[in-house]
């Protein structure tokens, strides 16, 4: 069976749509569709529904779709395994992060990763941290560079790269900033803006807080860290940030919680890295001091 039929495939099911799967795998539409007809040919079953503008996997879509990216991920660790046995660091290395860590941590990785090694084609896609964990999970992502969750899928494995300390941080102004220590209680007094509830980063701060997370005001919530940097100075509430976007214009509240996230790496154990990906991380545990399997960090 013809790979790029299976790739359309994948895509279009994933983005649910025929034009954002041409982009994906920079095509055009109707040759994403004319591949779509030819694996539905050749498998003697509509694989979408096709409505109107809506695209849907037809039952016999769904079945088939995790056994394509089964095989897929397979061909690919096949290639990356053939391509090993040559030493050389070439080839696409598809690398996934977040916008806060691609801003605020990667551009000396980058920088480094650059000057050495000039064949290899880096594919780097801007994802929130929990997308990018499930990406590598389902093999659209060879690593990502993330927010590390607290618990991780049994089929990933992960490294920590940096410590991230947080800050209760709230506006010069605020009523916040008056006092030298803030209990818990008199924090979730004020409104605050945090990161969406499904993101790592809100979990550490919920579970901080324990039994008055139901208590928070939560005036805005979004993704966006530099977003909520911005609404603070603005003076729509206090928040949780990391120590990279402190300046100024912000003022660390002290309270009882010390708080910290963890930025590292993350693969899938059954699957071979690439030697792209093996120097892209040896440039990343070189520069770093602290650096140790997210495992052993759970047993501690």
């Amino acid at each position: 069976m013809d790979m790029n039929l299976l790739n359309a495939f994948i895509e279009v099911a994933r983005h649910q749509s025929f034009s954002l799967a041409a982009e994906a795998l920079f095509l055009t539409q109707p040759a994403i569709s004319k591949r779509i007809t030819a694996l539905e040919e050749e498998l003697g079953t509509l694989l979408f529904n096709r409505i109107n503008r809506s695209v849907s996997l037809t039952e016999a879509g769904r079945l088939l779709l995790p056994r394509a990216q089964t095989l897929r991920n397979e061909m690919e660790d096949m290639r990356r395994f053939a391509s090993n046995l040559s030493g050389d660091v070439h080839g696409v290395l598809t690398l996934g992060t977040s916008h806060h860590i691609g801003l605020h941590r990667l551009p000396p990785v980058l920088s480094e990763f650059n000057k050495r090694y000039h064949a290899v084609q880096l594919d780097l896609r801007f994802v929130e941290s929990e997308e990018a964990c499930q990406a590598v999970e389902r093999g659209e992502l060879e690593m990502a560079i993330a927010t590390l969750p607290a618990e991780l899928p049994e089929q990933l494995s992960a490294q920590v790269i940096w410590q991230d300390p947080l800050h209760i941080v709230a506006p010069l102004d605020h009523p916040l900033t008056k006092t030298s220590t803030i209990s818990l209680a008199n924090l979730v007094q004020y409104r605050c803006v945090l990161p969406s509830k499904d993101t790592y980063t809100y979990h550490i701060i919920s579970q901080a807080l324990q039994q008055l997370s139901s208590e928070l005001k939560i005036y805005i919530t979004t993704n966006q860290l530099e977003t909520l940097k911005m609404l603070v100075t603005a003076g729509f509430g206090w928040s949780l940030l990391p120590h990279t976007l402190l300046d100024d214009k912000l003022v660390s509240i002290e309270t009882p919680l010390t708080l910290k996230r963890e930025l590292g790496v993350i693969t899938h154990r059954k699957r071979t890295l690439s030697n792209a990906a093996r120097a892209m991380l040896g440039i990343l545990e070189a520069g770093c001091l602290n650096s140790y399997p997210l495992q052993e960090r759970n047993t501690r």
